[in-house]
């Protein structure tokens, strides 16, 4: 009995100590502030970056613990704003710019600008500029830009030489693409020169090269503006009249990308993300800026973090998001791994993405940043693309003008 007694005894005092060192961890970690940060990019294919970089980060800021929670992107807009409808929002969150937009419209987000001003460790300088204030909402600093993708022409170089045509440069205009499809072009072949495709989240960006805009300085909406038709009618023409570009009947259920990955296209405009797909070509291909007409501009496409405007450590929130977007740790796990692209200007840090290829002319990347354009800033963003594709499609088969189609959008948005 007594053995019986003294084997619990000891036992007992055993859950003691190891229950003593359980709660000192514990004890550790409630010394330590804990943000909460809920994040989208991350999932599924580079949880283990992610989570690299929030270690590093941790590590610098022993005092600042990082509890990650990672959504699809799918359910994730859907779940923050439950979230924050409970009055459970994260502390930090990753945002899309064009959702961005809304979140800091309606008041949700941390105004940044009086931590970025007292951080003696950060320098915005150290940021592409147009980037960084991507991320600004009625002149103050509501997000810190984490990665960018943007969109570029993508040339098949064999088709080029075999054509005996020179490749285009960043100097290209509208007139210079085309006279080049034309000369890409292969019916019999069912090779086409050129491809982008016909919708709002194309026009908005061709418009801009045609120096149109679909919203005034005062925020009215301008969707019928000459310029915008003649940017239009530019895209359409392309397709039904110049026979350049695929109909959606010529693709046959095909994307772009699959077609000119088949050889069928000699230019296409597609994203950065498309390198990695590339690769399996078995044809020389690189990279330019996209042509311009009166001006140039390029997609831009940013994930950034904000803080919550109810968060309780604004501080520690503050230092994570700014480690998330200016450091060169993380640049360089971004750059490392290929995921999308840092906003820095560190040459030292960029040199191992400029240095990859395909394609060769990598830095056209980052010429593309120069002439950034961003969809107009409106809650009803998503509703006009929807309505503005179908009525694009009725252009493309001849059943309404350009003129038409846009007088139609600008008076059901425009009033």
């Amino acid at each position: 009995m007594k053995k019986k007694l003294l084997f619990m005894s000891i036992a007992a005092l055993t859950l003691l100590v190891l229950g003593a060192c359980g709660r000192g961890n514990s004890t550790s970690d409630k010394n330590k502030t804990e943000i909460k940060y809920y994040s989208f990019s991350a999932t599924p294919d580079y949880e283990d970056q992610l989570n690299e970089m929030v270690e590093k980060f941790e590590a610098e800021n022993k005092e600042i613990k990082v509890d990650v929670e990672l959504v699809p992107y799918n359910d994730y807009f859907t779940k923050l704003q439950t979230l924050m409808a409970g009055s459970q929002a994260p502390d930090v969150f990753e945002l899309n710019y064009e959702n961005f937009v809304s979140y800091a419209e309606k008041g949700a987000l941390l105004n940044l600008d009086k931590y970025i001003a007292e951080d003696q460790n950060f320098d915005s300088k150290t940021l592409n500029k147009e980037a960084f204030e991507a991320y600004q909402y009625d002149g103050k600093q509501y997000g810190m830009v984490e990665s960018f993708s943007n969109v570029v022409t993508f040339y098949n170089k064999d088709l080029f030489d075999k054509a005996n045509i020179d490749y285009p440069t960043k100097d290209w205009t509208w007139s210079d693409e085309v006279a080049a499809a034309k000369k890409l072009t292969n019916a019999k072949e069912n090779i086409y020169g050129t491809y982008a495709p016909v919708t709002m989240n194309e026009f908005y960006k061709v418009a801009a090269q045609n120096g149109g805009k679909l919203k005034d300085d005062a925020g009215n909406w301008t969707i019928n503006d000459l310029k915008n038709v003649e940017a239009l009618e530019y895209m359409v023409n392309n397709v039904t009249k110049e026979k350049i570009a695929p109909s959606p009947e010529e693709m046959s259920g095909q994307n772009s990308e699959d077609l000119f990955l088949n050889g069928q296209l000699a230019m296409v405009h597609t994203g950065i993300w498309m390198f990695s797909q590339f690769k399996e070509a078995d044809f020389d291909w690189d990279i330019q800026v996209e042509a311009g007409n009166v001006e140039k501009a390029t997609h831009f496409f940013a994930n950034g973090l904000a803080v919550s405007k109810d968060t309780k450590h604004a501080e520690a929130a503050y230092k994570f998001t700014q480690f998330m977007s200016a450091s060169k740790e993380a640049a360089a796990i971004r750059v490392e791994n290929g995921w999308e692209l840092p906003a820095i200007t560190d040459d030292s840090t960029l040199k191992p993405y400029l240095e990859q290829t395909p394609p060769e002319n990598r830095k056209a990347v980052f010429e593309s940043l120069d002439y950034l354009i961003l969809p107009p800033v409106d809650s009803d963003w998503s509703k006009v693309s929807d309505t503005a594709d179908k009525e694009f499609q009725k252009v493309l088969l001849n059943e309404e003008s350009a003129q038409e189609a846009l007088d139609k959008l600008q008076n059901e948005f425009g009033k």
